[in-house]
């Protein structure tokens, strides 16, 4: 049953991962930068504490009290995470949104899903080590969905470049003018790791979601007090970064720009920001029930393609392509969705 609700956790994460950016179409005038700061101070500030305030007993006592090494570690790894984000934006500029969401999201799968279980080997950490999944049938089959996920998203990507090849001349200039591939692997491969730094930074902040269960939290939102320090440290990444380009852009004035919908850019920014925080709510509810262990982050990260896949055909992305194409992407979407629940197989087995 834990699994059960775990895969149904992470989905809803996911879900809402892969669709948090809709709202952030309906915002009109201002540029990116302002946009994106308004919506992570909802979600990297407002809406952790509101969450944490409803779920887990004097969370900022807990924070207060655990000590430096856990906070500090904890909060550089959503500095890190916050970076993976940014740079992931650069991936796309030089590979292509295709080839350079394939190979960041791969190795952000394989990274988080595979390095806590190393680290916990290596420090003698309790936890599921990579001896014991390797070992253990649940494991192996566990790792079976990794690799199929990863052909999941490689046949996705695939499509993506398929896509791209035939486009009109025109188009094709448009989208792959900065094109370079020493570039776009360095920036895609620092993608893929710092992203990772959040499934990290959970794993570091343990001890604070341990006293949280001591003081009376549901098991189930023991890491909503996580969240707020990795978001934090994320915030500063984002922040310094918005700051830099409103100066660059002169777009300070976005904020009070009477010529914007205020109200309205205010509105949606706000609900994107708290539909982005949703995911690391719901996954922090899946991981209480799967652990943080390779199926919990990479059943995360597949969601969130499938769902972005699924909105990209709503919205007719992928209007004008071949059958070959269409074939290929859809393919794609099949095999992550086999390889959640291989998943999901695998952690039935080991409970």
């Amino acid at each position: 049953m834990g699994a059960i609700l775990g895969l149904f956790f992470h989905s809803l994460g996911g879900f809402a991962s892969g669709s948090f950016y809709i709202p952030y179409r309906k915002i009109q005038v201002w540029s990116w930068e302002s946009a994106w700061l308004v919506g992570g101070v909802f979600s990297w500030l407002i809406v952790p504490v509101v969450a944490a305030w409803l779920t887990i007993p004097d969370f900022m006592g807990i924070i207060q009290q655990i000590d430096s090494d856990t906070f500090f570690w904890t909060f550089v790894f959503g500095v890190l995470w916050g970076i993976g984000g940014l740079t992931f934006g650069l991936a796309m500029r030089y590979l292509g949104m295709s080839l350079g969401m394939s190979i960041a999201l791969s190795l952000c799968s394989i990274f988080g899903a595979l390095v806590p279980p190393i680290y916990r080997e290596i420090a003698g950490v309790d936890g599921d080590t990579i001896s014991h999944i390797i070992g253990s049938t649940g494991g192996q089959v566990v790792l079976l969905g990794i690799l199929v996920c990863v052909f999941g998203i490689f046949l996705c990507g695939k499509a993506g470049m398929m896509k791209e090849n035939e486009l009109s001349q025109e188009q094709k200039q448009e989208t792959i003018k900065e094109f370079s591939l020493t570039k776009g692997l360095i920036v895609a491969t620092i993608s893929g790791l710092c992203s990772a730094c959040f499934n990290f930074g959970i794993e570091a902040g343990k001890d604070m979601a341990a006293v949280a269960v001591a003081k009376g939290c549901d098991p189930l939102f023991q890491n909503n007090v996580i969240f707020i320090v990795v978001l934090w440290g994320g915030f500063l990444t984002n922040f310094v970064y918005c700051m830099y380009l409103n100066f660059s852009h002169q777009s300070f004035g976005d904020y009070l720009n009477t010529k914007a919908p205020l109200r309205m850019n205010y509105l949606f920014a706000g609900i994107a920001g708290t539909t982005w925080f949703l995911q690391f709510f719901f996954y922090g509810m899946g991981e209480s029930k799967l652990g943080n262990g390779a199926s919990s982050w990479i059943l995360h990260m597949a969601t969130i393609i499938l769902t972005s896949n699924f909105w990209g055909i709503y919205f007719k992305e992928w209007k004008g392509v071949s059958k070959q194409t269409m074939r290929t992407v859809i393919t794609g979407i099949v095999v992550i969705l086999v390889s959640v629940l291989i998943v999901g197989l695998g952690n039935s087995i080991s409970e």
